[in-house]
């Protein structure tokens, strides 16, 4: 096809969603193209992008520095009533019902404001690296810099891929639009994030936020795969010099991408994996990294991934300086960067072969979990499930003290099928090839937060080269009261004084005491995954209290 032809068939398939396409209209734009456009001196406000002394561009998102996980809709219809895993009180879904007429009213919204705007910006880029199951995906927005992010984000097509392109998912973008009419249709604010399986689109307005895009489509691939038996995961993956592939799940802050970008291993992936008959396969063509407090001597790969073509998030400049140590925006402050941005990666495809290690990272600020535990076959899937981590006074409005956050399989916000799908299929895949499984944590040691110390990433990474060089698997184990928990009598490279969380308290009755009382909060939290008989077969591998 050639491709004016080409071009004529998206500008139809577009004006199929209710778009007019009378304005400006920008195909797949290069990133010296799109670094153009998004620093244009005649833009303002939130769709200016700033140029930064790195060579990166920083934009901001306004009031929304993250996810607007409460105003996240899916129509229910025939196709997803007994599919989807729906928000039920307090069961941890985000899955919140739309009726097909309220669909139509927001994606009337959608596409007028698009319509509206004197330049669109079309991206159609792959999420998954394996043919056979990724999705083709069309981005329209009027937004430079958010063309920009999904162009990092997702994987590039070849010119010759581009020329047959056919989406199997479109994302109308429309930050500036509102949904006025939103409390008669029942939702909760005038910002959306509306997806629609049968339709195959997404509609996203009122919120400027960049991760929107990024995991809204990650959600859909939570919804396709575990539906064909395909393992689809929160992690990062990384692959060692002898071709062993290990996964990483854990909850923002645990150190997910961070451990995973390591200079001793090939970085497949930093955040959303599937798991299928080959092995481990990345849905994206970039990074999206935390920056927060980050230096060079911490981070150097990340740090370095910094430059041109990098896109940061609501960073603060100082004379066209990034400031990472500056939170007064959000402490979800955040770099998007393609992939090859990292010296070390998988090439040519960010693939891996099937996972000898599975790594839990949580962050323990009660101090009660030790640094490392060996999980057998049932406590992985009971972990798996449970996504503990824990939050730290200060990151978020009004938290005062260590809370503990439960997220269904390290990424509950992003399930679309019942969580416990999931862990069948990871629990089928990890018994079917042998892998061992760990709970890393990243958090306190000697007490709680604001008493005892953070565990070192020194100690972190010893930790795992340990893992990854196979003597901890063989090492001698002791059990950990109440948990169950196989903790090593001894780590290469780490004082073995820390290994035994309770040893390391001053007080062992308050070590007790806090010990008991975050088991207690396990065994709450697990109670709502026992409305499946896979949920209530895993209750005897968690705490006995």
């Amino acid at each position: 096809m050639s491709q004016d032809n080409h071009l004529a068939r998206v500008k139809s398939q577009i004006a199929d969603h209710g778009v007019d396409l009378s304005g400006d209209f920008y195909y797949n734009l290069s990133f010296d193209e799109l670094f153009a456009h998004e620093t244009d001196p005649s833009l303002d406000g939130l769709e200016k992008g700033h140029e930064t002394s790195t060579g990166a561009v920083c934009v901001y998102s306004g009031k929304f520095t993250g996810r607007s996980a409460k105003d996240k809709y899916l129509v229910q219809d025939q196709t997803t009533l007994d599919t989807v895993w729906w928000k039920d009180g307090n069961n941890g879904s985000d899955n919140q019902p739309l009726q097909t007429e309220t669909w139509k009213a927001v994606k009337s919204v959608t596409s007028k404001d698009l319509s509206q705007q004197k330049k669109l910006y079309v991206m159609d880029v792959f999420c998954g690296t394996n043919p056979e199951t990724r999705l083709a995906v069309r981005v329209v927005t009027a937004v430079a810099w958010a063309a920009h992010f999904v162009k990092n984000m997702f994987i590039r097509p070849s010119d010759e891929e581009l020329q047959d392109f056919d989406p199997d998912w479109t994302i109308l973008h429309a930050p500036t639009a509102e949904f006025n009419d939103y409390a008669a249709h029942g939702m909760r604010s005038e910002v959306y994030a509306c997806f629609n399986i049968s339709d195959r689109a997404t509609c996203v307005g009122g919120t400027w936020y960049g991760g929107e895009l990024k995991k809204g489509i990650f959600s859909m691939m939570n919804y396709f795969l575990p539906l064909k038996g395909i393992g689809s995961f929160h992690c990062s993956a990384n692959e060692g010099q002898d071709g062993d592939t290990a996964l990483f799940f854990g909850l923002s802050g645990t150190g997910k991408t961070t451990l995973s970008t390591d200079p001793k291993r090939g970085l497949i992936g930093d955040d959303e994996h599937g798991w299928d008959d080959q092995g481990v396969f990345n849905y994206e063509g970039g990074c999206y990294a935390k920056t927060i407090d980050l230096t060079a001597e911490k981070e150097p790969e990340i740090y370095g991934a910094i430059r041109r073509n990098a896109l940061l998030e609501n960073v603060p400049l100082k004379d066209g300086v990034p400031d990472f140590a500056d939170n007064s925006l959000t402490e979800n402050t955040r770099v998007s960067y393609p992939i090859e941005h990292i010296d070390n990666i998988v090439r040519p495809v960010s693939r891996g072969g099937h996972p000898k290690n599975i790594i839990f990272l949580t962050c323990d600020a009660f101090g009660v979990l030790p640094p490392v535990s060996k999980l057998d076959a049932e406590q992985a899937k009971y972990y798996y499930l449970n996504g503990y981590t824990a939050k730290v006074a200060g990151t978020e409005l009004g938290l005062t003290e260590p809370t503990a956050a439960f997220s269904a399989c390290f990424g509950g916000a992003f399930l679309t099928v019942h969580p416990t799908q999931y862990g069948e299929i990871l629990g089928k895949k990890m018994a079917e090839h042998g892998s061992n499984a760990w709970l890393l944590n990243t958090g306190w040691s000697g007490g709680g937060y604001g008493v005892g110390e953070r565990m070192s990433l020194k100690i972190t990474r010893a930790i795992i080269d340990a893992i990854f060089d196979g003597s901890l698997a063989s090492a001698d184990f002791s059990d950990m009261a109440v948990f169950g928990l196989a903790m090593p009598t001894a780590v290469n490279g780490v004082e073995s004084s820390i290994l035994e969380p309770r040893n390391t308290w001053s007080d062992k009755a308050a070590y007790d005491a806090q010990r008991d009382k975050l088991a207690n909060m396990f065994v709450k939290n697990f109670d709502r995954y026992t409305d499946t008989e896979n949920g209530k077969s895993l209750v005897a591998a968690g705490p006995k209290v």
